[in-house]
């Protein structure tokens, strides 16, 4: 689909988000990304498919570019409230530090990025504080402050940090 992101790794190319975590915590289980508890775990599956199939895709460049120019702002923060509002719910019951319990785990990998994306598009992040605790919680971690999509080398020049 020449989406971004994809992994070249072991000799394959792995694309899409949540297929590229899955394999990096099958290979290389250090540190955790998926709880050992089962419980905790579909907590984590459930909401980085949220984020990742139910608000990220919406508000994709592709898209955008379809609803047209002068809508592509009200298109993106409609998208992203929408899922914020069910997922501020979900997190007020799943949350501890993080975005389930106290450890960092492939969901926190999936809101860090939405949560700029967000940001981007101005959407008011005043009716999401768990959204917004999490996302600062783990933006004080050094792998999320490296990693954080401003300062990517391919990001535009207007979004970098």
């Amino acid at each position: 689909m020449k989406q971004v992101p994809a992994l070249k790794i072991d000799g394959i190319t792995i694309g899409q988000s949540l297929a590229i975590i899955e394999y990096l915590e099958e290979t290389r289980p250090t540190p955790r990304l998926l709880p050992q508890d089962p419980k905790k775990r579909v907590l984590v599956r459930m909401i980085s498919d949220l984020i990742a199939g139910g608000i990220q895709p919406l508000q994709n460049l592709s898209i955008l570019k379809q609803v047209g120019q002068e809508n592509q702002l009200a298109w993106a923060q409609k998208a992203i409230s929408s899922g914020f509002n069910a997922l501020e719910q979900i997190l007020q019951s799943t949350a501890g530090k993080y975005c389930v319990g106290d450890e960092v785990s492939m969901a926190d990998l999936c809101l860090v990025p939405q949560v700029a994306n967000a940001e981007r598009y101005k959407v008011d992040l005043t009716p999401y504080p768990t959204i917004s605790r999490i996302n600062k919680a783990l933006l004080a971690l050094e792998a999320f402050q490296v990693s954080h999509p401003c300062r990517q080398p391919d990001t535009p020049p207007e979004l970098r940090a």
